[in-house]
């Protein structure tokens, strides 16, 4: 049985969280510590311009570039949204969405200057974030996730998730659904819903519930823009949609954060609460579960494989190219179709990884080794289907070309995680000239003499590569203890694998960054 782990590496800056199955890295997110415009954030905007031509407009959200709102992302019950807003706007009693008239759904043929106009306030939600030169991309069909449940107010449908398979079980789901939501919402049942108590379910439907209309009664007299409804943290929303009873253990190095989690995970699995750890080690908590390690062995251009095989990852603005290469394995051409299909079948799972891994959206290309046989492209197909399955992004699967080529579409609603694996040159810093190295050392040293250590009371911490730490280290009387005996300061030495060779920071008892 496979063993799953959350490592959750928290900063003064960002949040970085990895999932590990089996000890190897699969995903890697990271948050910014006043993170804005995530998937699922609402808020009141205002058309800023309609383009008639591409049948959408452009809306203020508050970001530095104007968000894009579609005809099609309107939702079927715009005119609904639209009037109970103006309600909500207005110092009037808001009624209850189940006591609300809906109005009649807009015509999915027609056009966005018949619904929207400039200037005009609207609720919007963010459907993807915003990525390279583009703002944030809006959709007016509100949806309120929820573990088990989704929440579409303004709708009357009931729909459940096709990875429920069990055909009695989607008919109990859809009947219990049916029969306790209130009017004017529509529910949508994930997968975690599967076997889940009546009570359970209704008690989450009514907590959805009253967020949506908590979060509507903020409107009144509100100017936009501004952020109605905020997604769970990063780490919350990661939990919500994955935890399951596979999970062995949650590592965290912040208390807040782990009280966060462990509070989160009290109220959906009381049984699990354990498996939430804090990590008080010395060692970041990257390096100490070895994700720092895979960080920078995976996100480089070229991919290392089992027995010599690689891949080479190339990424453009239009699309991503993958290219499989055998490497040092056998070419003996007697055996060519069965190392082809030996080195796809590991290719195959280890690009499954890398897509979750880099959050890759967008069309891929893949160039896979040649193969003769149809069972055997067939074959490829099908584990390439079965690998993508553990995937929780949408996408989509072709069988491969006649040119061998396979070609893969993968929703993407955030930016790629892109992590430049790529050092400059620790010798002579990307100039071309040489410098001793000892010469670093030397500028550690007058740093500690002259710099302005008086301020920062306590330790002072010195943070460099593990080579370097090595070198100051050594010995009984090392250069670190000379420098206390010296200067009378204390200076605590810390390897960090993220450093290049001669790159070296001081940092005070707070972990704050001092500038000497």
């Amino acid at each position: 049985m496979s063993t799953k782990e959350l490592v959750v590496d928290v900063s003064h800056s960002e949040i970085a969280i990895a999932l590990l199955e089996d000890k190897k890295l699969v995903e890697l997110s990271k948050e910014s510590a006043n993170s804005r415009f995530s998937v699922g954030d609402l808020y009141l905007a205002r058309v800023k311009k309609i383009m008639p031509g591409l049948n959408a407009a452009f809306v203020d959200v508050g970001h530095k570039r104007d968000a894009f709102l579609h005809y099609l992302d309107l939702g079927p019950q715009f005119r609904s949204l639209a009037k109970y807003l103006q309600i909500a706007l207005q110092s009037k009693p808001l009624p209850p969405l189940s006591r609300f008239k809906r109005e009649k759904d807009i015509d999915k043929n027609g056009k966005i200057v018949d619904v929207l106009k400039g200037g005009q306030q609207i609720v919007v939600q963010i459907a993807k974030e915003p990525i390279s030169t583009k703002g944030p991309r809006l959709t007016s069909e509100i949806s309120i996730a929820g573990r088990n449940l989704v929440l579409m107010p303004f709708s009357d449908k009931v729909s459940i998730s096709q990875k429920i398979s069990n055909k009695e079980e989607k008919d109990r789901l859809k009947n219990l659904l049916t029969s306790i939501r209130p009017k004017n919402y529509g529910v949508i049942v994930r997968t975690m819903a599967e076997n889940q108590r009546v009570a359970e379910l209704d008690t989450e439907l009514r907590e959805l519930v009253d967020k949506w209309e908590k979060s509507i009664f903020k409107l009144r007299k509100a100017r936009p823009p501004k952020l109605v409804l905020g997604e769970v943290s990063r780490t919350t929303a990661i939990l919500r949609d994955i935890l399951n009873d596979s999970f062995n253990h949650i590592y965290v190095n912040d208390a807040n954060v782990y009280n966060e989690i462990k509070n989160y995970i009290g109220d959906i699995s009381p049984d699990q609460q354990k498996i939430v750890k804090l990590y008080s080690g010395k060692t970041n908590i990257f390096e100490h579960h070895s994700v720092t390690k895979q960080i920078k062995t995976y996100f480089g251009r070229t991919v290392p494989m089992k027995k010599g095989a690689y891949l080479v990852i190339e990424h453009t603005e239009a699309l991503h190219s993958i290219d499989v290469n055998s490497g040092n394995r056998n070419k003996d051409a007697t055996n060519q179709e069965e190392n082809a299909i030996d080195v796809n079948m590991v290719a195959a799972e280890e690009i499954a990884r890398q897509l979750r891994l880099r959050d890759m959206g967008g069309i891929v290309v893949v160039d896979f080794i040649d193969m003769q046989k149809n069972e055997n492209k067939q074959k490829l197909l099908d584990f390439m289907k079965q690998e993508m399955s553990k995937d929780r992004a949408k996408h989509h699967i072709l069988p491969l070309s006649k040119f061998g080529l396979m070609q893969i579409t993968r929703q993407r609603v955030r930016p790629e995680t892109n992590i430049s694996t790529i050092e400059t040159c620790p010798t002579c810093k990307g100039t071309g000239e040489i410098q001793p190295p000892v010469l670093i050392v030397d500028e550690i040293q007058d740093k500690i003499r002259y710099g302005k250590l008086k301020k920062p009371k306590g330790r002072i911490e010195l943070r460099v590569h593990p080579f370097l730490q090595s070198y100051l280290t050594k010995g009984f009387i090392n250069r670190r203890l000379k420098w206390r005996f010296k200067y009378n300061k204390k200076v605590t030495i810390k390897a960090d694998q993220s450093y290049t060779f001669l790159e070296y920071n001081f940092f005070d008892r707070k972990g704050n960054m001092l500038n000497l």
